[in-house]
């Protein structure tokens, strides 16, 4: 019978923006992850204010806390970078902006970086961002295969963006870009807001699915599991069903967990422990 392993549970440090990345690493090992999904943004690992060395002392320090890199994940829901953005010069600019990014990915050793479609007014017609989207993804694929980089598309929720909210919405994506350096990922918070269930997305997807955002919600939040009312025994016979082997990272989001970390991390992380094997 096929088993999840403990291996698989990365932490992320987006909760630990208060802190020094330094606490961050020391929290994950003294908390038992062996995974970590890396935030890109500052305090922590805003890339344009790192050269390729601080970028590999980064990759040292996590290896050295015996920490596996299994994402990067470079901020775009709440800073100035938007692929399908309509003015041209600032959709330039972050199109360039992530180009940077995927190669820091490479460089610090993570074989896959999170992307979202970005978003566009929502006074005008989708279709038209839709389209920048897709060719902002389209560009930042091609990057990503010269550096052997994979991109994850994440889903957001439908007041985040007017584009990617759904998985008929990413499959659609998928398909249009069609590069085999772009996948697709699950957010277990816009899966369940949209009434969609890891099965579907396994049926819909197959071996294009390779990261999971695994976080709790009541309904919204990103929270530590055993706080919320998602379906967690349900989604763990689903995750064996299909037998995944990739990585299910705990981006606790809310704000209350901002001042101590470390408390809601260790929560999620030890609820899941009698899920998972060694």
């Amino acid at each position: 019978m096929f088993e999840l392993k403990r291996s698989q549970i990365a932490g992320m440090n987006l909760s630990y923006r208060y802190f020094s990345f330094d606490y961050f690493l020391d929290s994950m090992e003294r908390i038992g992850f062996q995974s970590v999904e890396i935030w890109g943004a500052s305090p922590h690992f805003y890339v344009p204010d790192l050269t390729p060395s601080d970028i590999r002392a980064a990759a040292k320090k996590i290896k050295d806390h015996g920490l596996r890199i299994v994402c990067f994940t470079p901020e775009q829901c709440c800073y100035p970078e938007n692929i399908a953005e309509k003015d041209s010069v600032a959709r330039k600019r972050s199109v360039a902006f992530y180009e940077k990014t995927i190669e820091a990915c490479a460089e610090l050793g993570s074989p896959q970086i999170l992307m979202t479609s970005g978003w566009g007014y929502f006074d005008e017609p989708p279709e038209e961002a839709w389209k920048r989207s897709a060719d902002g993804l389209a560009q930042l694929s091609r990057a990503a295969e010269r550096v052997g980089v994979t991109i994850v598309l994440e889903p957001l929720r439908a007041e985040e963006t007017n584009l990617v909210t759904t998985l008929p919405q990413l499959k659609r994506m998928l398909d249009e870009v069609g590069s085999p350096a772009l996948k697709a990922m699950i957010d277990t918070s816009p899966m369940y807001l949209s009434g969609e269930t890891i099965t579907d997305y396994f049926r819909t997807l197959g071996g294009d699915l390779r990261h999971i955002h695994f976080v709790d919600g009541d309904p919204a939040g990103h929270l530590a599991w055993g706080t919320g009312i998602f379906p967690l025994e349900r989604y763990i016979a689903e995750l064996k069903s299909y037998e995944y082997q990739n990585a299910l990272t705990l981006e606790l989001t809310a704000a209350k967990y901002f001042s101590d970390p470390n408390a809601s991390m260790a929560a999620a992380f030890q609820y899941l422990q009698g899920y998972f094997t060694e």
